[in-house]
């Protein structure tokens, strides 16, 4: 072993529940942006930001990407402050 840190390592369960899920999504796309922002973020995420990451992630990878890159309008329900953390992170421009 290398004795690196995995980016896991000392966060709550919650935490790293919701930090695997970002980076096992399915589409690689969206591993990429919700694993990296998770590896970012995780940690520092309130309560309710991170049952907001949560919810987000019921939705359906392609759906997700498509308001994450313009390419159809983020419907009202989500277009939340966590929403727009994440869209912030990531440089896109929202419908």
């Amino acid at each position: 072993m290398s004795g690196a840190v995995s980016p896991g390592e000392g966060l709550d369960v919650h935490r790293r529940r919701t930090h695997f899920r970002a980076w096992h999504r399915g589409m690689r796309e969206m591993d990429l942006i919700l694993g990296r922002f998770a590896d970012a973020n995780i940690a520092d995420l309130s309560l309710d930001e991170l049952d907001a990451f949560d919810a987000l992630m019921e939705e359906q990878d392609r759906d997700i990407f498509a308001w994450l890159t313009g390419e159809t309008t983020t419907p009202d329900d989500q277009d939340t402050p966590f929403f727009r953390k994440l869209a912030a992170f990531t440089g896109a421009t929202l419908r």
